[in-house]
């Protein structure tokens, strides 16, 4: 199994599949399955019951669901698709950017 080099809050592209060149932020990472939750991608209606508990209405809800870790690519610092290399740089180990070179900077959470 290959290592996953998108991490959470990365920005990516939908390079296949019903919801190409949308952009967004990634939300979650599912490393066993190799799937990525994206924001504002792959949206998908839930019937939701009602729970008066909770105070949730029922209806049909709208949210995202899981896309394939082939079907996107980072966006990097200048806005660029890219592939994701890694560097090491002094005693760490850094993310590069295949196209410009440049390091990607590790996003706070």
């Amino acid at each position: 199994m290959a290592s996953i080099k998108i991490k959470r809050n990365d920005q990516v592209e939908v390079i296949a599949g019903k919801d190409k060149g949308k952009k967004g932020r990634v939300l979650r990472v599912i490393g066993e399955k190799n799937r990525l939750l994206v924001e504002g991608v792959m949206m998908m209606k839930k019937h939701v019951k009602p729970n008066p508990q909770r105070n949730i209405k029922g209806g049909i809800a709208e949210q995202e669901a899981t896309i394939h870790i082939s079907n996107v690519m980072l966006i990097d610092a200048e806005g660029n698709r890219t592939r994701v290399g890694t560097r090491v740089e002094g005693d760490k180990k850094v993310r590069v950017s295949k196209v410009s070179g440049n390091v990607i900077p590790e996003k706070k959470k």
